[in-house]
């Protein structure tokens, strides 16, 4: 991945600048660390770096009472430490501060930095974060449905997904993934694939720039 970009920094000088703030993947990797389920061998936290985006995966899942369709939200206000030792650990070595803050930082760095908001995906065993180098315009999100960014993201993992599909990826009924679909259909955002509307092999996708 190229991670840096010539910009005009704080200096008033133009120099090289971190695609990706370095506060939030580092925050990112600092809450895998914390949070991650040792009791869980055979697997590690991966760090992987990409053309477009960086993702931080950690074994285990979140607690039940967390909505991924909201992370700023649920995670935001959460103070829970699977492992308070290690928490402490790193506020001591003054990586975090044992507040819960640390989710929101991350969305106040990458929204400061003019991108998409970070996304997290639970998979069967693992918690995935993703940071994507891409700016977004936050005028057309904030005029996009309340679960516009979840959708967005289980159709860039999944590149050609149903509306079941997406209701299934999601955990959401199938008329809110309908209702919601066609207001991101209705922005351009996304765009549906089919030769008719009883098409059993019809997708959705999202919509070429």
């Amino acid at each position: 991945m190229k991670q840096l970009q010539v910009d005009l920094t704080a200096s008033g000088r133009f120099g090289d600048v971190p695609l990706i703030p370095e506060d939030a993947w580092l925050e990112g990797l600092v809450n895998a660390v914390v949070h991650r389920s040792y009791s869980l061998s055979g697997d590690h936290i991966r760090f992987e770096i990409f053309d477009d985006r960086m993702e931080v995966s950690s074994p285990g899942r979140f607690p039940g009472l967390v909505d991924l369709t909201y992370p700023l939200g649920a995670l935001g206000a959460l103070r829970f430490a699977r492992n308070p030792r290690v928490a402490r650990v790193c506020f001591d070595l003054q990586f975090g501060q044992e507040l819960g803050e640390g989710i929101r930082r991350m969305f106040d760095e990458m929204r400061q930095a003019g991108l998409t908001d970070p996304v997290y995906n639970q998979t069967a065993g693992s918690v995935r974060l993703t940071l994507y180098a891409e700016p977004v315009d936050r005028e057309l999100e904030a005029r996009l449905p309340e679960h516009a960014r979840a959708i967005m993201s289980a159709l860039r993992e999944g590149q050609r997904l149903s509306t079941g599909e997406v209701s299934e990826v999601l955990g959401l009924s199938r008329p809110v993934i309908q209702r919601e679909l066609a207001k991101l259909r209705d922005a351009g955002v996304v765009e549906w694939v089919g030769k008719s509307p009883k098409d059993p092999r019809a997708y959705w996708q999202i919509a070429p720039t």
